[in-house]
């Protein structure tokens, strides 16, 4: 069930959105609102789910991790057993930033980001070792023409 957002509330996440670490005040000061009502909106929209948590976002350029892979997996495994060990594997490794169960021909989708192809190798060798697969591809992004974590909130 959607969280019903008024202007203010839209105007407030757009903020927070373009760098969390606003003041308050600044916020505020966008909005055309004032400190308290700010603060009181951002824990009800917290206590809610709509704002999930507040994090950095880090380059991974800077850190070394120069590879980012998507992986394509088909799998025959359909089972909640092999479902939990999957997931239990994915949610261990942190080189996977994103993982989707798919509708259509591919079944999972998973965002890998690591140092090289090496470091995939050694990513994909684990995978293969704890869950049993049909079919992986890898395909290695070239370049990374748009990445936001920011939503449209136009549409919400």
């Amino acid at each position: 069930m959607s969280y019903p957002l008024d202007p203010l509330d839209r105007n407030i996440l757009s903020c927070l959105q373009e760098d969390a670490e606003q003041s308050l005040d600044e916020i505020a000061r966008k909005t055309g609102s004032s400190k308290t009502p700010v603060w009181n909106r951002i824990r009800k929209m917290k206590q809610a789910g709509v704002i999930r948590r507040l994090t950095a976002l880090l380059s991974p350029a800077a850190l070394g991790l120069e590879a980012c892979f998507f992986v394509l997996i088909r799998t025959s495994e359909h089972d909640a057993a092999w479902q939990a060990q999957f997931l239990q594997t994915l949610q261990a490794r942190p080189e996977v930033l994103e993982a989707h169960r798919l509708a259509g021909d591919i079944d999972y989708i998973l965002k890998v980001q690591v140092k090289n192809a090496a470091a995939y190798d050694a990513f994909y060798q684990a995978l293969i070792a704890n869950v049993k697969i049909f079919n992986v591809t890898a395909l290695l992004s070239m370049e990374e023409i748009k990445s936001t974590t920011m939503l449209p909130l136009e549409q919400a």
